[in-house]
């Protein structure tokens, strides 16, 4: 099959084999070329950031759960909600107008490549409102979704907990149903954002029969309700990182409940497609990468073979990343089903993460190690990767049963 590659942005948009003529050899040309639209919404975009960000983006603002950041976040996400950017690939009913995917990664390419100054808003946009579009009623869409789209809002996931981090499906936080309240009791933890959060998609266990997967239920849970305890968990990998979340006698209202009782998991499955391609981490990989490659260059630290060969495989693995992720995006755009795609772009991200916090190391040497160094973001983010949207390791599992067809054993 011929390839034609036109190099006009960053990334390049995939088409579908078939959708273009054929080449000499009788294939169908694959084009990777952005379209006009997106290319110009890019432009856009560039000039905003540009406008806003210089004096603003800096410090303890640009780090991610912080509290500076999140109070940025909401400056930031009002100004591109204002643009009509902040949701534009939502339906114009819910605040969006109906941009494809490809703009909506766009979107997500350059606001992640900068280190995200949505903040945490990034989880609302990507998968908490299309989960609550998806599933919610009247009443729990019209409190939510307007929120999110004027950029007001910030949530946490509370779904891995102390026996149960990568195996979603043996939670143990029970919620009992009494009369028109759920009584929630146990703990969650790894919770990123909680200390700062207005919400909290969680994850119960509403009926203990049946396979694990099943008696799991999507309560939206403010938190601050009664019952709902946040404590922070101090990290190497940051101080805004990570949160346990202890719940005692918390009632919940029955009509906070997403989708059905006891088929919460076919829910939660659908909004993971989503979260584990929804932050395009390797943009921001392969930015820092480039950055740290000039630094090496203007210090004299790059000029012999060892760094030479670890960046061209940190590049490299960044552009398989893309790629991937692009592959994801193109099944999206095309409303196509389910498939091993976001596992396997999942994997590579991780990977290329890491690859470039090796080169970090390796260019920089100890003054990698600095605090607020020019890797040190990178180095310390590399640690968590393999955790954060799914394990690397589960979606390893997910690859060798729904991509290679292995036996489970």
């Amino acid at each position: 099959m011929g390839v034609v590659e036109t190099r006009r942005a960053r990334g390049h948009r995939l088409s579908a084999p078939g959708d273009g003529p054929p080449d000499s050899e009788g294939g169908a040309l694959v084009e990777f070329e952005w379209s006009q639209e997106d290319s110009s919404f890019r432009t856009q975009l560039r000039a905003f950031l540009d406008e806003e960000l210089p004096g603003r983006w800096t410090g303890a603002v640009a780090t991610l759960g912080s509290r500076e950041n999140v109070a940025y976040s909401r400056r930031f996400a009002g100004l591109m909600a204002e643009h009509g950017w902040l949701t534009p690939h939502w339906p114009t009913e819910h605040g969006g107008h109906a941009a494809s995917a490809w703009q909506h990664t766009v979107l997500g390419e350059e606001l992640w490549s900068i280190g995200e100054p949505r903040g945490p808003q990034y989880m609302n946009v990507n998968w908490i409102g299309p989960s609550i579009m998806a599933h919610g009623t009247p009443d729990q869409q019209r409190l939510h979704l307007p929120l999110i789209a004027r950029g007001d809002v910030i949530w946490c996931q509370g779904f891995s907990e102390p026996d149960a981090g990568t195996d979603l499906t043996s939670l143990r936080t029970r919620a009992e149903l009494d009369g028109d309240e759920y009584v929630v009791n146990g703990s969650k933890i790894w919770t990123s954002y909680a200390d700062v959060a207005n919400y909290c998609y969680l994850l119960v266990r509403t009926d203990s029969g049946g396979t694990r997967g099943q008696g799991i239920s999507v309560l939206l849970v403010p938190t601050d309700t009664p019952g709902f305890a946040i404590r922070p968990i101090g990290s190497m990998v940051g101080e805004h990182s990570f949160n346990e979340l202890v719940f005692t006698d918390m009632r919940v209202p029955v009509s906070c409940r997403l989708g059905p009782q006891d088929e919460g998991w076919a829910v939660v499955r659908e909004a993971l497609a989503y979260e584990r391609v929804g932050a395009p981490r390797w943009a921001r990989a392969a930015r820092l990468l480039e950055e740290v490659v000039e630094w090496a260059i203007a210090n004299d630290r790059f000029d012999d073979p060892v760094s030479l060969e670890i960046v061209g495989r940190a590049r490299a693995t960044c552009e398989a990343a893309r790629l991937l992720y692009y592959r994801v995006i193109d099944e999206r755009d095309r409303a196509q089903g389910s498939s091993a795609n976001p596992s396997l772009a999942r994997v590579a991200m991780v990977q290329a993460e890491r690859i470039v916090a090796e080169a970090c190391l390796e260019l920089m040497g100890a003054g990698s190690l600095e605090y607020a160094s020019l890797a040190d973001h990178q180095l310390r983010k590399s640690l968590a990767a393999g955790v954060a949207a799914g394990t690397y390791e589960v979606q390893l599992n997910l690859i060798s049963r729904l991509h290679l067809r292995l036996p489970k054993g």
